[in-house]
């Protein structure tokens, strides 16, 4: 009859009382038949698949209320793993084509139990013959002893999983066999419910009860829809074993423990396997755009704060206090609403960084002389080199401090991605080895999976919770986990050490009680694309020689650091988004090390990045925005490079720096901080000052006798970073931040050296404390609300070859001792260089200029030697004040005074030699020793924008 003799719907309802066979008749007749047996997915096959005793539904137990996209396709298969088992021939000896005359025996259907023909499984076994299938008839079976299981046989439980339960200790010496719909319950004599140590076993829906499962090479097993109740597996040297949808339940060790490396010797049922694998493996797929809040681009296309202010992240119940102060509802809707809320959120903050500079040094200057007014706008603007960068201050507030380039890269990429690029880790990906555990549940016991030995596991889609920990990898073993969520475990989520390593991708980790990740003693694991939250501790922890490829992951909302390094811990961390944690967003303490590169690191409640105790990483190319208290954090004993980041938006100071520490802080942009830009202290940490998990409370004391130093490592490190004897502040752009750029409280000696500290709200340099030399040599210092630099009494400083023009205040003001040498002091509000108290200064060869006050000006008890500067005076043609009570002490000889009274001789002021600072010299000399790499490279990052973004020093470059 053609199918479209009546109407579909009244096929569907005929077909839908046929059974399996018939169903498979039909849907061969033609393709029309075939398109309406395939139409009844979600009436007849759905009946067959949940009505099967030998399986449960497909998405158990995980999302049992969750259909799976073809009831027909799950129950395909569900029968076609049922026959692994079945797949088993031996070889002829005599010859191959024999094999057309063999045939197999009917099977046969041996009932054991009360009214079937055996007592027992132990009678039934004896009389069975190859794949006969024995029915365990309801009730308890028990046997006495151990059990041999000699030929391949199938055992099945009749009625519902429950109504049968067997009661013995099982040893299998045959190549296959099957067990399905029956309960396990351990021996009087042994805990060992099922043991093979050649043949290949398969479970379907069973439940063990109280027992172990031994598997051992070149053994191997399938375990599907089954139960273990404080029970257990464990896989010695197997090849291959697949475990998918089971639960474990209450186990009092390792619900799962594999050791040994896979054996070489493979059973036949490893192939079957790899493709029963293979066919119910978790695919690899993109995230959806909600579940990666901060990979959002800005209006500009750029992912600068987008990332930081576009996504809605939730901790505990409270919303970004970004996203509130910006008044976005939703950021999950389409992309014009996004474009939209990011205009918003900008415009918010364009509405606060104007308030910000509303006062700062860099508006427009007035003056009750007009003409001494225009002639200093016309030198700042013509006469020296600076001009691009004070326009730029001038004309862009908000835009000349987006930070460059560079964070265009800091997009956080999928999984996807990452395998494409990273061939190493796409090997992982696919790799077949060992026990592939696929849409199981571990929960309410101690350990979910351990390994060790060599072993070899690989996790995907499974779900482990409530349990003291959820993967131990130890002793040169491998794990690889894709999309497993782990939570709320008692202590690490997943803890590798002893030199393991794997893959670890895509998982969602969150709510543990220690740290989601634990990385220790040689452990060097891929730990790529994961979510990483809401820890009670930290994110994860690198520890005792811990090594690893920390990348693209989100790390926020944990109550510690997001990532934790110390004890000779030195991960590669990069493209991470590591924000709104309770501490610090990555603490390096303890001689920890590290290459953290790329990372987005933004609202976080203590240091964005924070090193103290010798921590020592290189910092390179981060964007630490919007913390809630410093970006940058050295404390007592830091070391580090801190190179090429941009520090930016944070509530407290952009670098927060110990005297006792020796950073190397290169070519940063350091801007819009709320208090300093850079500050630099002497007073020593107390206990109380660490973030919680990040001070003296922890004992690692095991991790740091064990971590001796890897010589190759050291020697890598050693290339990478050159060791300084002085803290070194170099090559950075310091500006707009609610202070000083630079505040120096130090009793240690520091060198600040080729900055570009301009358009900050307070002065440019203070120098507040400084027992030893502070040498500040070839800064450019523009700008600021208050005088350029700042120097107290009793502080030691050296001010040779910088820059310091119009500063709303002095050029200079010093209460201390030192030198003032080759400095351009030139277009500042006030006095160019002022020395006050009990001064002790030697100026010589400046070129100072102010047309509204004295060039030099000496008041109290000032000394010292003014001689061989260059001083040019407006009309009223005031030069130097000095006082005649000290006239002994003050030397002032040989300085040449020149008048202009027209506008253009200003343009003639810095010529020779030209405007400084001067930076082709010793400047850049140290910063290539320093930090690495050629000037050029330098000069390549920051063309295309630097004028525009108003920076001093770009522009000299």
């Amino acid at each position: 009859m053609e199918a479209g003799g009546l109407p579909v719907e009244l096929w569907q309802l005929i077909l839908s009382y046929l059974h399996l066979p018939d169903l498979g008749r039909c849907s061969s007749v033609c393709r029309a038949w075939h398109e309406l047996v395939r139409s009844l997915d979600r009436t007849r096959w759905r009946q067959l698949c949940l009505g099967c005793l030998e399986h449960r539904h497909p998405n158990w137990p995980n999302q049992p209320g969750v259909e799976p996209p073809s009831w027909r396709e799950a129950f395909k298969q569900h029968y076609l793993a049922s026959k692994t088992w079945t797949k088993y021939t031996q070889d002829l000896e005599s010859s191959n084509c024999l094999s057309l005359f063999w045939r197999r025996k009917g099977r046969r259907r041996l009932c054991v139990g009360t009214g079937g023909e055996f007592s027992s499984l132990r009678a039934a076994l004896a009389a069975a013959s190859p794949y006969d299938c024995l029915v365990l008839l309801p009730g308890v079976h028990e046997e006495q002893s151990k059990v041999l299981l000699k030929v391949p046989v199938e055992v099945v439980g009749h009625g519902k999983l429950g109504d049968v339960a067997l009661q013995a200790s099982i040893d299998q010496h045959c190549p296959t066999a099957r067990l399905c719909n029956v309960v396990f319950t351990p021996a009087r004599f042994t805990p060992v419910l099922y043991k093979t140590t050649s043949g290949y076993v398969q479970f379907d829906n069973c439940n063990f009860e109280s027992g172990q499962l031994q598997i051992h090479a070149p053994g191997t097993c399938q375990v599907k829809f089954c139960t273990f109740s404080q029970s257990s597996i464990h896989l010695r040297s197997v090849a291959l074993c697949v475990l998918e949808n089971c639960e474990f339940i209450g186990s009092e060790n390792a619900s799962v423990t594999v050791e040994g490396c896979p054996s070489s010797d493979r059973n036949w049922a490893c192939k079957h396997l790899a493709n029963v694998a293979k066919s119910c493996a978790v695919s690899v797929r993109e995230p959806e755009p909600s579940g990666c809040p901060v990979a959002k681009r800005d209006s500009w296309g750029e992912s600068l704060l987008g990332p930081v202010r576009t996504c809605e992240i939730v901790v505990g119940e409270g919303r970004s206090s970004f996203l509130a102060a910006a008044g976005a509802q939703t950021l999950l809707g389409s992309s014009q609403e996004d474009a939209e809320c990011a205009e918003n959120l900008w415009a918010a903050k364009e509405e606060e960084y104007q308030a910000l500079d509303s006062n700062t040094s860099d508006s427009d200057l007035h003056s009750d002389d007009e003409e001494d007014g225009q002639a200093a706008s016309r030198l700042s603007s013509q006469a020296h080199s600076l001009h691009h960068m004070l326009a730029g201050v001038r004309d862009s507030r908000l835009q000349s401090n987006r930070p460059h380039g560079f964070q265009r890269d800091l997009k956080l990429k999928s999984l996807q991605q990452e395998l494409q690029q990273d061939k190493e880790a796409q090997v992982l990906a696919n790799s077949l080895q060992g026990c592939i555990i696929q849409q199981c549940l571990f929960r309410d016991g101690k350990g979910g999976i351990f390994i060790h030995s060599q072993g070899q596991a690989k996790l995907e889609g499974s779900i482990f919770r409530d349990l003291t920990y959820a993967v131990r990898c130890i002793q040169n073993s491998k794990v690889i986990m894709l999309r497993n969520d782990i939570h709320h475990c008692k202590a690490s989520g997943i803890f590798l050490r002893l030199s393991a390593g794997g893959l670890i991708a895509d998982n969602n980790i969150h709510s543990n009680c220690e740290a989601g990740v634990d990385i220790r003693k040689g452990a060097n694991p891929l730990v790529l694309c994961n979510k990483i939250h809401s820890g009670l501790r930290s994110g994860i922890v690198v520890v005792g020689n811990g090594k690893g490829i920390i990348r693209s992951n989100q790390i926020y909302g944990n109550k510690e650091a997001g990532i934790y390094i110390l004890c000779n811990g030195n991960p590669a961390v990069s493209g991470n988004h590591i924000f709104q944690g309770l501490a610090a967003g990555i603490a390096v303490n303890e001689n920890g090390r590290g290459q953290i590169t790329g990372n987005v690191i933004c609202e976080n409640q203590w240091g964005g990045a924070d090193i103290r105790r010798g921590g020592d990483p290189i910092l390179r190319n981060n964007l630490i925005s919007c913390g809630y208290s410093d970006g940058v954090v050295v404390g007592e004993r830091g070391r580090g490079l801190i190179e090429g980041n941009a520090i930016y938006g944070n509530k407290g100071c952009g670098v927060w720096m110990m005297s006792s520490s020796l950073p190397h802080l290169i070519n940063n942009q350091i801007s819009h901080n709320s208090i300093y830009g850079v500050a630099v202290f002497c007073r020593k940490d107390d206990a109380g000052d660490y973030p919680p998990g990040q001070g003296g409370s922890e004992s690692f004391q095991e991790e740091s006798a064990a971590g001796e130093n890897d010589p190759d490592s050291e020697e890598e490190h050693a290339a990478a970073q050159h060791r300084i004897s002085v803290a070194l502040v170099e090559l950075n752009s310091i500006n707009h931040n609610g202070a000083a750029g630079l505040h120096v409280r130090s009793s240690e000696a520091l060198n600040v050296v080729a900055n570009a500290i301009h358009a900050n709200r307070a002065g440019g340099v203070a120098v507040l404390q400084s027992s030893q030399l502070t040498c500040i040599a070839n800064n450019s210092i523009a700008c600021n609300s208050r005088e350029g630099v700042r120097v107290e009494a009793a502080c030691q400083v050296e001010l040779r070859g910088n820059g310091i023009y119009e500063n709303s205040s002095h050029g200079i003001v010093s209460k201390g001792e030192g030198v003032i040498v080759e400095n351009d002091i030139i277009g500042n509000h006030r006095c160019g260089l002022q020395l006050r108290q009990a001064a002790d200064m030697k100026v010589t060869k400046n070129r100072i200029q102010s047309f509204r006050d004295y060039g030099i000006a000496l008041f109290d008890e000032a000394k010292g030697l003014v001689q061989e500067n260059l001083i040019f005076q407006g009309r009223a043609k005031k030069s130097i004040l000095r006082p005649m009570s000290n006239a002994e002490d003050c030397i002032i000889q040989n300085n040449i005074f020149v008048t202009f009274k027209k506008r253009f001789d200003v343009q003639c002021m810095l010529i020779d030699p030209p405007a400084r600072p001067h930076i082709e010299g010793g400047a850049l000399g140290s910063c290539m020793v320093a930090g690495g790499q050629r000037v050029s490279s330098i000069t390549t990052r920051v063309d295309g924008g630097c004028h525009n973004h108003g920076s001093i020093f770009c522009t000299i470059l």
